[in-house]
């Protein structure tokens, strides 16, 4: 990311693509978990909030935002990894 940028460039764009794309399926991977106590249902509207984060998340265009949002998912991974949600 280039120093003193506030909106990010489609190099920076393109950098994190992956990584975003990995977390966002790593954490509805762990919704599938067994560990999990939720029931379908459940299970179905936490991937549906998921869902929505990252869709508003992919129109971003702060570099502050997109670190916010790739934090913000490694910690709730973290969480969802320990089997326990918040």
């Amino acid at each position: 990311m280039a120093k003193g940028v506030v909106w990010a460039t489609a190099e920076d764009l393109a950098r994190n693509r992956g990584k975003v794309l990995s977390l966002y399926r790593q954490i509805l991977r762990s919704l599938n978990s067994p560990d999990l106590p939720l029931t379908p249902a459940a299970r179905l509207a936490k991937k549906a909030e998921v869902r929505t984060i990252f869709l508003f998340g992919s129109e971003e265009r702060s570099l502050h935002n997109i670190a916010d949002l790739i934090d913000a998912t490694e910690y709730s991974l973290s969480i969802l990894k320990k089997g326990c949600l918040p």
